[in-house]
């Protein structure tokens, strides 16, 4: 695939879309947009989740069956990557009633028309 196809107009710029919305997780695009997130699945996120409930879990054990002046240190969570490029602004995460109601004149957001045609 040539991206000079979308140039010379052998390629359609819906078809080119498509191909850039549907690249895999581990393309060099995704990773520049996402960063270390786009390495993370959903597995991977689950397994995260498993060993911080069972370092609490052994954590609170150790807890109960030491001295009170031997007491362990609390368990550190695995370190998970950032979200905070990804997530939408608050106001325009969720519709509300100011949003639905028909007397806003207010032209839609990018993030809601991407969102929206996405």
């Amino acid at each position: 695939m040539d991206l000079l196809d979308w140039h010379r107009q052998t390629l359609s710029a819906r078809r080119l879309a498509l191909l850039v919305k549907h690249l895999p997780r581990d393309s060099a695009l995704n990773r520049e947009l996402h960063g270390e997130a786009a390495e993370w699945s959903v597995s991977d996120h689950l397994l995260a989740a498993a060993v911080d409930h069972l370092a609490a879990a052994n954590w609170m054990f150790a807890s109960v069956n030491s001295e009170e002046g031997d007491q362990p240190d609390p368990p550190t969570p695995v370190p998970r990557p950032s979200y905070d490029d990804a997530k939408p602004p608050a106001a325009e995460s969720a519709p509300g009633p100011a949003a639905a109601s028909p007397a806003s004149d207010a032209a839609p957001s990018a993030v809601q028309l991407a969102r929206f045609f996405g």
